[in-house]
């Protein structure tokens, strides 16, 4: 069984920075491209970023690039979501995902994250 344990987030003002972290269990983390999303109150769940099993590769969200960065470390089963110029509509829980094939199987219970203007 998996398991996707978000933390980092918080309260913080725009233009501040936060460091989201999100630790996997199981022996085969570094088999799986993983990624973060959001969810904002009264609105749909939304992709933010991605990245590949080995970290060579990410992709995202055209409303954060340039801003997050996402990275991982795969000797501690880590992926994490630098986010940097925060703004107040990046409020809203984040949830990291495994993802296999086109979908996602595995997900954290999420972080809030709250940036005030």
């Amino acid at each position: 069984q998996v398991q996707l344990v978000e933390s980092g987030g918080g309260l913080v003002q725009a233009g501040g920075s936060l460091r989201l972290s999100c630790a996997a269990s199981g022996r085969t983390f570094s088999s799986y491209n993983m990624d973060w999303f959001r969810q904002a109150p009264g609105k749909e769940r939304e992709f933010v970023a991605a990245i590949n099993w080995s970290g060579a590769i990410t992709y995202y969200a055209e409303s954060v690039k340039g801003r997050f960065t996402i990275s991982r470390d795969n000797a501690k089963n880590m992926v994490y979501l630098q986010m940097n110029s925060l703004e107040p509509e990046d409020t809203a829980v984040y949830y990291c995902a495994r993802r296999t094939g086109l979908n996602n199987d595995y997900w954290g219970q999420g972080t809030q994250v709250t940036v005030s203007s």
